[in-house]
């Protein structure tokens, strides 16, 4: 998924002047002369390696001095890797309330619709929070702003953990809360790397950073389901990530330096620092690869959002229905089915990582449109082995554990693919609000009404047994996800346009200066 390859026009720089209109208003070439002068010759990384500007049989005109870009070293990679910490942190707490979903619900009396909205409200105020924390990450001090959503959501996480079984809708105003906060930190982590790293180096730290999803998840399972066990009381799980959060803030603030926008990409100085916030909404919403994929991310967001919150519920209801387990009716219930389902996501998401970068690679030597085929093909083969843990999970809680871990594995396949894709298809000033508004788009069509909509409807409840043979789930409402997943990973494949093309040898066939003249047009 690339940008558009420019025409250049005799006596103007490719992709820039040529293509310019004498009613262009001021504004417009404003907000783009910073990256589309004649001087903008940097590379855009991608996951293969550069982007080079196309050649032209033109004699260039004499290049505005460059911005060096810094050498990599140990201080760049420990900002990495403190950034990727509190993106585990951020998933720990997210999933540490799923892993102790049943004594929550035992404890406030409240049936499957009420523990979904636990899941709903928070992702309802991510989602809201989200645009707001990209705008201000394109223009203030990006570390501050991590600093302070960390330390916050931290204080709101420890303060939750005293509510008694009176104040349920006090608990969900805590989660709602904790949205906010974390909020700021997924909008904006992900442009430091980015602005940190360049070719390779920055795909690596990019999946190391998104590797952080399913690792904080399935460690929100576990930390929630062990520390339950030993201390004797669910309250105690949720004390852990803050914890572990107000650590973070405090390296975050003396460790991670204040990288300069574009300073990799050698455009630092060329960029135009602040533009108006509609002016970007109106480049992104014109940016056609960046929609198709955010649209895609929205169906894996709507069935993981479920997923992620009720497959442990369902497996031991499962287990209740075959007479392996007992129902549980009195604190603290069982843990087993939230560590092995914990453990399985950490695994599947670091092999899914590594095997969807090195798909990706490998595809691009073979075809033009490696990017969105790597991910509609992990997406749809996820859906098929998805909706085979229903069907296993009638007879095998077995089986429904390996069709887990080979869904689980190809859908965490595209996550590094996907960032990529958008720090390669957004100028670097824009990047920060192109993930918060990608981030808005997946959880108000994906998991911000999920969790809850999966409770109401009682997709991932079983019926008690009239006798020894096992009942059937309610499979129609399982499989509309499934199927909303499967629709938008095609729509992906079918709606690639042209200009997203690479060479058959494998690099792309566009540079920066053309991808702000592809933004404008």
């Amino acid at each position: 998924m690339m940008c558009l390859e420019s025409d250049g026009s005799s006596g103007s720089s490719p992709g820039c002047g040529g293509r310019l209109r004498a009613g262009d208003e001021e504004e417009e070439e404003d907000g783009e002369r910073g990256c589309c002068g004649r001087g903008a010759e940097g590379e855009v990384q991608t996951l293969s390696g550069r982007m080079n500007p196309p050649a032209v049989g033109k004699r260039p005109e004499r290049p505005i001095a460059r911005h060096k870009a810094p050498s990599l070293g140990r201080a760049r990679v420990a900002a990495a890797g403190i950034l990727s910490v509190g993106n585990v942190l951020n998933y720990l707490d997210r999933y540490t309330v799923a892993g102790v979903l049943l004594d929550i619900q035992q404890h406030f009396g409240v049936k499957d619709s009420g523990a979904g909205l636990l899941q709903t409200v928070f992702i309802c105020s991510f989602m809201v929070a989200a645009p707001i924390f990209g705008y201000l990450g394109d223009r203030f001090n990006r570390k501050i702003i991590l600093s302070c959503g960390i330390f916050f959501w931290s204080a709101v996480t420890f303060s939750s953990s005293f509510i008694t079984e009176q104040y349920f809708w006090l608990l969900v105003l805590s989660r709602g809360l904790v949205g906010i906060g974390e909020a700021s930190y997924s909008t904006i982590a992900p442009t430091i790397i980015g602005d940190l790293f360049n070719r390779n180096t920055r795909t690596l730290m990019l999946s190391v950073f998104y590797f952080a999803i399913p690792l904080g998840s399935g460690l929100g399972y576990i930390t929630g389901s062990s520390v339950k066990q030993v201390a004797g009381d669910w309250h105690w799980a949720l004390r852990v990530s803050p914890l572990l959060g107000m650590i973070t803030g405090t390296l975050i603030l003396i460790f991670v330096p204040a990288a300069k926008r574009g300073n990799v990409e050698q455009l630092g100085g060329q960029l135009k620092a602040r533009t108006s916030w509609l002016r970007d909404m109106k480049a992104l919403i014109r940016n056609r690869s960046y929609v198709f994929s955010s649209l895609a991310t929205s169906a894996v967001s709507f069935a993981t959002g479920a997923l992620g919150m009720w497959i442990p519920l369902y497996l031991h209801r499962a287990q209740v229905v075959q007479k392996t387990a007992e129902t549980c009716i009195s604190q603290p219930c069982g843990t087993k089915d939230s560590l092995i389902f914990g453990a399985i996501t950490c695994f599947t998401g670091f092999l899914g990582v590594i095997t969807g970068a090195g798909a990706t690679k490998w595809c691009r030597l073979k075809t033009q449109r490696a990017d969105p085929l790597v991910c509609a093909v992990g997406m749809l083969g996820s859906a098929i082995f998805i909706c085979l843990i229903f069907v296993a999970a009638k007879s095998s809680i077995v089986g429904a554990y390996i069709c887990i871990f080979i869904g689980e594995t190809l859908l965490f396949s595209n996550w590094a693919i996907t960032a990529d894709i958008l720090m390669y298809v957004v100028i670097p000033t824009r990047r920060a609000t192109a993930v918060a508004l990608q981030s808005f788009t997946s959880h108000l069509l994906g998991d911000a009404g999920s969790p809850y909509l999966i409770g109401f409807e009682g997709c991932f409840s079983w019926p008690q047994p009239s006798s020894s043979s096992v009942t059937e789930p309610k499979l129609n409402n399982i499989m509309k996800p499934i199927r909303t997943t499967s629709r938008l990973a095609t729509t992906v494949i079918q709606k690639t346009l042209p200009h997203d093309i690479h060479t058959p040898g494998g690099e792309p066939t566009c540079d920066a200066t053309s991808l702000c003249e592809s933004l404008r047009c």
